[in-house]
């Protein structure tokens, strides 16, 4: 059985694993009602299974394609598997991969949040809708932060520059960049194509040519670029699973003078012993969007606030389904945000 609203017309189909029926270790998909000719949104949350979450995705948007839904969209606040959008080293592009299952089983359109490279979008073959959390979070920080003048906006590495300016820019205030950090999991140094033979062989070309090696890294000591003392620091992301990397740029924020430390994310995945590490960091608060169930997270550790961002993505289903523009969603939104 499937939890499902029908409202004008549109059916709303969302699993949970509590409602999907298991035989024998497989997902079955029972849709108890006629699709026929409908618009059918599939309302899909990424647990912490995230395999069975793809697959109870995948098999109920096959299920509607093959009820002869009239057009099926996927709603997946998180689409998952986003941060395995490049190749390194022999591994593989999984976004890539996801998406093309995706089109493949039937979808038509897919709504989804702040992708965590907006060039994911090209992975697809039918119409991408990547919203935006950030005006929640900027509300969220003009009437949840009294002194939020006397802030200023950090990106904890060089990559995440253009988010945290877009927020500066729009709050009026001062950008800090921390770089030199411990090296990043997504830095050019680990992808494949930078890697050399580790015996140098010359057969394949002519003796008399030299091909030159890319100079190895060099992380420097830690600085933070930016005045961040007697200040409140607001950290600024899209995703925040593993958490060491904020937490050390907590700490050293802490020790340039600032006196207050915010994170702010769209995604919250707060994988493993994350909430303790929060609870015990120079952390002030955590706050993440309902793209991603962490009530368990929040229960562990009182600094995680959540900002309700349900509006947009209703609104969002409303506009296809009368076949209204999506513009307005993306208003004074630029090619960088």
């Amino acid at each position: 059985a499937l939890t499902r609203k029908c409202v004008l017309g549109v059916h709303f189909l969302s699993v949970f694993p509590s409602h999907v029926l298991f035989v024998s270790i497989e997902t079955r998909v029972q849709i108890q009602e006629s699709v026929r000719g409908k618009d059918v949104f599939v309302i899909q949350t990424v647990s912490k299974d995230v395999n069975t979450t793809i697959m109870e995705m995948l098999i109920m948007v096959y299920a509607c394609r093959t009820s002869c839904a009239r057009s099926i969209t996927g709603v997946l606040p998180y689409f998952p598997y986003s941060k395995q959008c490049k190749m390194r080293k022999r591994g593989s592009i999984v976004s890539k991969l996801i998406a093309s299952m995706m089109c493949k089983a039937g979808l038509t359109h897919l709504i989804t949040m702040d992708l965590h490279q907006k060039e994911i979008q090209g992975f697809f073959n039918i119409p991408v809708d990547n919203l935006r959390a950030s005006p929640f979070l900027l509300q969220y920080i003009q009437e949840e932060i009294p002194d939020y003048r006397n802030a200023v906006i950090v990106a904890k590495s060089p990559s995440s520059a253009k988010r945290a300016q877009s927020f500066a820019e729009r709050l009026r205030l001062g950008i800090a960049v921390i770089h030199g950090e411990a090296q990043d999991a997504e830095s050019d140094q680990v992808d494949g194509r930078h890697s050399p033979p580790t015996v140098k062989t010359t057969g394949a070309i002519h003796p008399s040519m030299e091909i030159p090696l890319l100079i190895p890294k060099e992380k420097p000591p830690i600085t933070v670029v930016g005045d961040v003392g007697g200040r409140i620091a607001i950290i600024v992301d899209d995703i925040i699973d593993d958490v060491d990397s904020f937490v050390a740029a907590a700490e050293t924020l802490k020790e340039r003078g600032a006196y207050k430390i915010f994170v702010m994310a769209t995604h919250g995945i707060l994988s493993s012993d994350a909430p303790r590490f929060i609870e015990e960091s120079a952390i002030d608060e955590v706050v993440v969007t309902n793209t991603i169930p962490h009530e368990l997270q929040k229960l562990q550790c009182p600094k995680i606030k959540t900002v309700d961002i349900s509006m947009i993505l209703s609104e969002a289903i409303r506009r296809i389904h009368n076949g209204e523009s999506m513009s307005y969603l993306f208003r004074n939104i630029g090619v960088d945000d």
